[in-house]
């Protein structure tokens, strides 16, 4: 690197050149660094949104009481964890975020009732009992009246799984942990009322 001074027997003219020149020298290194940090910071950004998790709001009914309490005025914003769904993994009572089998353009979030191998009483679905087939789940929505879910598209595949909702992180009023819970009066049948 090439240090430059002032030489104090410049004329004010050349005096002020030789300032504008280092200003655009200067300049021309912090738009190099803001590039480069760029190029570097744009991968690792997508990288973390397509591995790790990401930030969704949650618009509509469907999952009132839980999401949305208050109804359209005000939209709950919840965390998705991908890493954590990395390996298909779920369990009865996670919400999660799915593509949706009737608009792969659209992403829904809704709570898994049931797993592979289980046996479920459907709620207006064609057939009043269905087993989940291998490599699928059963979605609800918790408000069951206002809900586009497996009881109208029927199981859905595992590789159509987004997200796990981890967090309601909007508004702050609603912080918290999102755990698994079923509903009471949802989930699998007993092998008794098989």
């Amino acid at each position: 690197m090439i240090t430059l001074t002032l030489d104090e027997n410049l004329l004010p003219s050349d005096r002020g050149r030789f300032l504008m020149a280092q200003q655009v020298t200067a300049g021309r290194r912090y738009l190099r660094a803001f590039v480069s940090g760029f190029f570097v910071a744009v991968p690792v950004t997508v990288t973390f949104l397509d591995r790790l998790a990401y930030v969704a709001r949650v618009e509509g009914a469907s999952m009132q009481p839980f999401l949305n309490p208050e109804g359209e005025s005000k939209c709950d914003v919840v965390l998705l964890n991908r890493w954590s769904v990395r390996n298909y993994q779920v369990q009865r009572g996670d919400i999660v975020s799915v593509v949706s089998p009737r608009n792969p353009k659209q992403k829904i979030i809704k709570r898994v009732i049931g797993l592979e191998g289980d046996f479920i009483r459907t709620l207006g679905y064609k057939n009043r009992f269905v087993r989940i087939p291998d490599g699928h789940f059963w979605i609800e929505g918790d408000h069951h009246g206002h809900s586009l879910d497996s009881n109208s598209f029927g199981p859905v595949s595992v590789g159509l799984l987004h997200g796990r909702a981890s967090y309601i992180i909007w508004p702050p009023n609603r912080w918290q942990r999102i755990r698994a819970s079923l509903p009471l009066d949802r989930g699998p049948l007993d092998n008794e009322e098989d």
